[in-house]
């Protein structure tokens, strides 16, 4: 296999992010409002609002990617995470979640949160092998029908 390199957003990126998540929500579920909005411009939503784009690339293609959306003074949340299916199973998600959150610790954050699905159930466990735990549901409503697993990581000094 070739090399597999991980890194953080570069312009032209945009269309990869976009395909690899679109494919990803509609095999499981269907696009909403949020996705749209997100996907449609992630310099404005992600990247402008403090956030950053991790990618996994595997010989010139991007074949994963999730972002990191700051949400208040030092809590960033995972979101879009997501690898293309033909990579799956080579352990791809587990080396892009580990450096996203060594990203969101560059980034200066204390806490990593999450939300996530129970039909995703070999991600929700990927989370859980890497320190999240779960969290009771939210007063506020998610902004994704889908979501009904609600996780944190705290990224302070071990």
């Amino acid at each position: 296999m070739k090399e597999l390199l991980l890194r953080t957003f570069r312009p032209g990126d945009e269309p990869a992010f976009r395909q690899l998540n679109e494919d990803w929500i509609r095999k499981y579920f269907a696009l909403e409002p949020a996705d749209r909005k997100v996907l449609g411009d992630p310099r404005a939503h992600i990247l402008d609002a403090g956030g950053q784009i991790c990618i996994a690339e595997l010989g010139g293609t991007i074949i994963g990617c999730c972002a990191l959306l700051a949400i208040a003074p030092g809590e960033l949340e995972l979101a879009k995470m997501t690898v293309a299916e033909s990579a799956r199973g080579r352990g791809v998600g587990r080396r892009l979640l580990e450096f996203a959150i060594d990203e969101a610790r560059r980034m200066g954050a204390s806490r990593l949160c999450l939300e996530s699905s129970r039909r995703v159930a070999s991600a929700v466990h990927l989370y859980e092998e890497l320190g999240f735990r779960h969290l009771p549901a939210p007063r506020h409503a998610s902004q994704y029908a889908r979501a009904d697993v609600f996780m944190e990581l705290p990224l302070d000094a071990d």
